[in-house]
């Protein structure tokens, strides 16, 4: 796994994706809690997009090598085979 010492971009990168995430579960749970017209397609839409930043972080968390365009889509659109759901 990547580190900060070691590989400080990378390491941005994946504190920023778990960051987003972060925010944006916040995000959701406020507007579950406060909009009545909170319906599944919001839900939907919002847990997709965090599933995304999540998706980033697994997948960049070996990603020790410079980041690159063509990387970061290969972060972005594979979906974990390797986790292990607990």
């Amino acid at each position: 796994m990547i580190n900060a010492k070691d590989n400080p971009v990378e390491w941005g990168l994946l504190l920023y994706c778990l960051d987003d995430a972060r925010e944006h579960i916040e995000s959701l749970i406020k507007d579950m809690q406060e909009d009545d017209e909170f319906d599944e397609t919001d839900f939907d839409v919002q847990i997709s997009h965090i599933y995304h930043h999540l998706n980033q972080a697994w997948n960049g968390r070996d990603m020790s090598s410079k980041m690159t365009l063509k990387k970061h889509d290969e972060i972005t659109k594979t979906m974990p085979t390797d986790l292990k759901y607990i």
